[in-house]
Formats: C-alpha cells, structure tokens, sequence
C-alpha cells in the first residue's frame, strides 16, 4: 500500500532475506537464511549455491569443500559483490548481485525431497499434498498465500472504512437445513446429542442485526459436506456482511468497494462499474445464472421459427440454439461426444447444423422446410463456416444445457481477459418443487420475496415469485450470494408453512430466530462471498486448492494427517456412539 513503511525483516538469525538484494547493497556484510534450492560446481574449490526463502533466490559463492545438499537449511554470512556482466541473471530479481560467502553454518539437513521444488515438473496432486510443507516452498505457492493475505487485508479494510465490525460467530451450533449436510460434533455431556459445524453466520448475523450490530462483517471459516469439484472444499472462507435499515442496492454497493479493493490489491487498478443483469435476461442469454460475459457464443431463442414444424423434436414449449464460429469443421466423433454429454446433462439430444454454401449440413435437415432453413439461418445470423447447436425442451432445461455447452465450447482459461464483474439480480424465490409438493428455496428460506410479487403466495404460480436475492459473478464463477431478508415473524412463518416446515418444527429448528422477531427486527439485508475463489481468480488459477494451504482432496481426504481417521472404542464409548458395520 502507498506510503506504508517496508517491514522490516532483520532478526537476531538474518540481517536480509535472500530476494531483497539489489545492486544498492554491493559491499554490504549480511547474514541469510534459506533452503538451499540449487548447487552447481565450479572447479575444485567453488560452488555456486542459490539460497531461497519466500523472497526469493539468490545466489551464493562458496569453498566447494562444504557439503550442502538440496534442501539443507543454511545460515550465511558473506558480502554482497556485482556479477561479472557476463554472468549476470537478467531473468532473477537478484540477477545483478552474488553473495561471498565467509562463513556457512548448516542448521538443518534434509533428506532429498519427494519431488522437485521448482514449477517445471508436473506432480501428482495427492503427493503434493502428502507432503504439503515440501509444496508450499514452491514459488507460485508462496505467490498465492500471499496474493491470500493481501485480499484478507484489503477486504478488512474496505469494510471498515465502510463502517462495519468484525464479530465472531459460533463455530459449535444448532443443525439447520441450509442447503447441504451438517458435519455433526457429539456431544459428550449430553449422549445421543449433536452440534453442527455451521455452513454460514446466516443466523447468528441476521440476529446481530435484532441486537443493534447495524453493520456486521466477518471472514467466517463455513464447513459444508457437500460433493467436491475445482471450486470447492468441505471447509471454506467467505467475507459474510450483514447490514440494518438498508435496501438491495446499499449492499451491493458495500460489496463491489470491498472487491474492488481486493482486485486493486492484486492488480494495481481498481475495476470498473459492476453491471446489474437479471436472472431471466442471464438465463436467456447465457444459459446460466453465472454467465462467463466474456466471449459471445449467446444463445438464441428459435422457437419462433418452428411455430407449426413437421419435426417432432422441435415440438416444445422452447427451442434455444449458439453458434459457434467457423465451428463446421468439428469432427462427427466430437459431436457425438457432445451429444451423449448432453444426454447425460438431461436434455433429450442435440441437433447439429454445419453452414455451407447454400445449405445446412445436418441428419435433421430433411425433416425441416426451407423457409424454416432460411429463417433459423438469418435468426442465428449463420455464416458459411460455423456451426449451429439446438437443444428443444422446456425453456429452463433447454437454456442450461445450452449454457453448459457454451461453456464447454467457448470458455476461455480464468487468466484470459481480464477481471468481468457481474451482479445478478431478482432470482427466482423457490426453484422447484419437490416429491412432497413443497417448493424448494432458490436461495435460503429467510430471503424476502420481491415486493411486487408477494401477492402470489397466495394461490399463485409459485416458480414466477422473485426474490430479492442477488449473486456476484466473475468470470463465470459464482464468489457469493445474499439477500434482503425476512425481518417480520409473521412472512417468515408464512414462508415455512409453504416450504412444508409446521409451527412444531418452525420452532424447534428456528425459534430462537422467530422468537428474536418479537422484539424488533430491524428491515436487513446481508451478502457472503467465497475468499478462496476471489484469491483464485486473482491468482490466475483454476482450482481453489492451489490458494488454500492445507487443503482435501476432491475425495474430501487428507493425505497430509490421513484425516477422516478412525476413534478408538472409549472414546465412541465417552461420547455414546456406537459405529456400524460397513454397507453391504
């Protein structure tokens, strides 16, 4: 940050760190510490030693005499002398200067490592991880914890100056249904009952709101055992907020500061406006409440073009189609590739068109009129060259497979243009409904159903009710949703009775929450974004484990401490459980 002091690394073991060396320290006395990270010979009575810590490298002039091997951890006292032009390192931060060793003392030897330390060298994740304390030495490790703690900071920073305190929530809790399973605690004092590790402050935050907080923030450690993929972990980091007498836009307002200021961190430019799409206008675009806005590929709506269709398979309430630029050169086997991927995705199958010369080149073109060939090319503004997919279903289903093609097709890598902001706005309050009857909440069942549509909960076409819930997006990836909230005892109550939830459960699951209402709940409304995939992105990686610096597997194991392990028998026993047999 401008004008903040370097700190100051000298310690009663290190006058410098090794990547701190510059030309302006020639002829300076200096003493390091590091790891040696390479040793090449030079004659019989030198060697030459690159020490590294998480600075950097530089390198150091040594009596060859001295057994130092890779990893060895070295003290080092020596003077700092100009490389010979000739051998200068343009490629290194400390590439213009050398250490002249006078004094080397070994403080730590090593056996050699598992596998190599520097980044050239592909490594099997699970070893990695095995041997977690060898990875994080790596260079592009070092980088992302610090990218971390540099967006921690920032975002710290901007929600304080944006008049938020931290507090800190209970991490032992009641078990609520929020979407994805518990992980339960036992408990020892009252066998037979169980805490949850809780999956967000959501509760604890909106009742920091009852209690006068007026503006919450917390960088909230959330477990959910939910299936694993590149961008989750069973155990994550989100910056939760929570604010009084405030409306949708004061949020989204405080979390674009917030972000802003972490990508200005990292970057060095403070992003532009974030703009505002709806839910529907994603979905119909995009096909996906996450749209990745940064290549085309947009779909289409066709249904016009098929009113009265003699082919069966357009025959639905919702025909979507993309085009994909001089896509006409895709090989049969990739296309039947990606039709059985949408087979699998739910859709009933997938038309492919080739555009050529006067024609479409496709196994339905038979069965469609010419006109409607005309129409669907002008419709999808087709050039000689590309490629045209359709997907015919009901008009949500046909959208999202649309969406996960476009994606498959078109995504480019998270380092690829730049840092695209989005807010989405007015989902859906309930997204389906389930084998009950009862609807199942988009978001959470605490979140305030649009003010112009809260009529229809009485009686009315469920599924059309919005919410005023929102998501922020970057490139592709979902960071975190929020919502106004539900701050009347009476809407909360009618909310759980059309989930399905009676007043015995309402009050056995939440009655602390409705009892809190009684009192005077102020109007809130509250937002949570992931850290981890906010470091991600900004980091330039794709999976989430590289920025975490103990992570699971996508298996949910542990292969640095073996985690989950099994508990001896007195202990199951002080705690009252008693393990099954394993399914057959």
């Amino acid at each position: 940050m401008t004008g903040t002091p370097a700190p100051d690394y000298a310690t009663a073991m290190r006058t410098d760190r090794c990547g701190d060396l510059r030309p302006g320290d020639v002829g300076r006395q200096v003493t390091l510490c590091g790891w040696v990270d390479r040793r090449r010979e030079h004659g019989e009575h030198l060697a030459f030693i690159d020490l590294r810590d998480r600075s950097g490298v530089v390198q150091l002039v040594v009596d060859g005499a001295h057994d130092l091997r890779s990893e060895y951890v070295l003290q080092v006292t020596g003077t700092v002398r100009e490389r010979p032009a000739d051998t200068a390192n343009d490629g290194l931060a400390t590439g213009a200067v050398e250490i002249d060793a006078s004094e080397v003392t070994i403080l730590a030897m090593a056996e050699p490592p598992p596998f190599p330390i520097d980044e050239r060298t592909e490594v099997d994740e699970v070893l990695r991880l095995r041997h977690r304390y060898v990875d994080l030495r790596r260079p592009r490790l070092q980088r992302n914890l610090e990218i971390r703690a540099r967006v921690n900071s920032a975002v710290r920073g901007a929600m304080e100056e944006q008049g938020f305190i931290e507090v800190e929530t209970p991490m032992l809790v009641a078990s609520t249904p929020e979407g994805a399973r518990d992980f339960v605690v036992p408990s020892r004092k009252e066998p037979g009952s169980f805490y949850a590790l809780p999956q967000s402050p959501q509760i604890f935050k909106q009742l920091c709101m009852v209690g006068g907080v007026d503006r919450y923030y917390q960088i909230a450690r959330c477990l959910r055992d939910e299936d694993l993929r590149a961008d989750r972990q069973f155990e994550f980091m989100q910056l939760d907020a929570e604010a009084s007498f405030v409306g949708q836009d004061d949020v989204l307002g405080f979390i674009t500061h917030a972000v802003s200021a972490a990508a200005e961190a990292i970057t060095g430019e403070r992003p532009g406006e974030f703009p505002q799409m709806s839910w529907h206008e994603a979905m119909e675009r995009f096909g996906s409440d996450k749209p990745d806005i940064r290549f085309g590929m947009e779909l289409v709506d066709l249904t016009h073009v098929f009113p009265e269709t003699d082919f069966r398979a357009f025959q639905t309430p919702c025909v979507k189609g993309i085009r994909v630029p001089g896509g006409a050169d895709m090989s049969r086997n990739r296309l039947d590739d990606l039709t059985d991927r949408c087979k699998a995705w739910g859709a009933k199958g997938l038309v492919w068109m080739k555009v050529e010369a006067g024609e479409l080149n496709s196994p339905v073109a038979k069965f469609l009129s010419d006109e409607e060939q005309a129409t669907l090319r002008s419709t999808m503004e087709a050039e000689v060259g590309d490629l045209l997919l359709l997907v015919a279903d009901e008009w949500r289903k046909a959208c999202h497979i649309l969406g996960l093609v476009r994606n498959d097709l078109g995504r480019p890598p998270v380092t690829e243009g730049g840092l695209h902001f989005l807010w989405v706005v007015d989902f859906p309050l309930f997204e389906g409904i389930d084998d009950a009857g009862n609807p199942i909440p988009a978001h959470h069942p605490f979140t305030m159903p649009h003010e112009d549509d809260i009529d229809l909960l009485d009686g009315g076409d469920l599924l059309a009710i919005r919410s005023q819930a929102y998501d922020l997006v970057l490139n592709g990836w979902e960071l975190g949703s929020g919502s106004v909230r539900i701050h009347r005892r009476q809407v909360q109550e009618r909310i759980f009775a059309i989930l399905g939830i009676g007043p015995d459960e309402a009050q056995a699951k939440f009655g602390f929450l409705l009892d809190a209402f009684r009192y005077g709940a102020p109007p809130h409304a509250g937002f949570a974004f992931g850290m981890d995939r906010l470091v991600a992105v900004l980091a330039g990686e794709e999976n989430i484990r590289e920025v975490i610096a103990y992570p699971k597997t996508q298996s949910g194991a542990d292969p640095l401490t073996g985690a989950p392990t099994p508990i001896d028998d007195q202990h199951l026993e002080e705690l009252g459980l008693r393990v099954l047999p394993p399914r057959q």
